[in-house]
């Protein structure tokens, strides 16, 4: 069986998934609302994300949330966090980068970019569940090139009006599937898409 490629992302209702987590996890171009994640707290996608840890084989990261991760993770392998950081300090960790002398400490990395449609290919091949988490800039290359299997989102009742998005002006048009929806506490929606080959069509309504 061919494993997947599943993109997990926290984003606002008007489509901002920058630094949701910290004011320091990504404050490029300015933003000012690093964070904003916190004070909207969900027992709905504690309970989405712990199950989908359950699964998870391999870690695909972007080079800033790989940073992120390896300065965290493996220091909080016990007390309420431990079941998450002990499987992260476990599995095989890819991170995306063209920098072919990158350093990477962290257990289990290894660096992938050269070639990344052939080496999605075979990541496939070697593990069930790969997740990629956070990673924006990462993020909108996978979709462009519809190199994922599912797109998992988990939408906020938040507007911000600024910051990366999940799809930003210029993002390449494409199909998506709906495979699940759920609402859950405090205005949450869980929103599991998958791609659709084809390209858009468009028409006059009514016909």
């Amino acid at each position: 069986m061919t494993g997947r490629i599943i993109i997990d992302m926290f984003t606002t209702l008007d489509g901002v998934a920058q630094a949701p987590g910290g004011p320091e996890e990504d404050p490029s171009d300015g933003f000012p609302f690093g964070g904003w994640q916190a004070p909207l707290p969900s027992e709905a996608v504690g309970r989405s994300v712990d199950e989908g840890m359950k699964t998870l084989d391999a870690l695909l990261l972007g080079r800033r949330t790989y940073d992120i991760f390896a300065g965290y993770w493996p220091n909080h392998t016990s007390g309420p966090e431990g079941f998450i950081g002990q499987l992260f300090d476990r599995v095989p960790k890819y991170v995306a980068s063209r920098d072919a002398d990158i350093r990477l400490d962290w257990q289990g990395s290894t660096r992938v970019g050269a070639d990344l449609a052939s080496e999605i290919a075979a990541l496939r091949e070697k593990h069930n569940d790969v997740h990629v988490i956070g990673s924006i800039d990462f993020v909108q290359t996978l979709l462009t090139e519809k190199l994922y299997d599912e797109l998992q989102l988990w939408v906020y009742p938040i507007v911000l009006g600024q910051g990366k998005k999940v799809f930003p002006e210029g993002a390449a048009p494409a199909n998506l599937r709906l495979l699940h929806a759920e609402a859950g506490d405090g205005g949450a929606l869980l929103l599991r898409y998958a791609p659709l080959p084809g390209e858009v069509q468009t028409g006059v309504m009514g016909d």
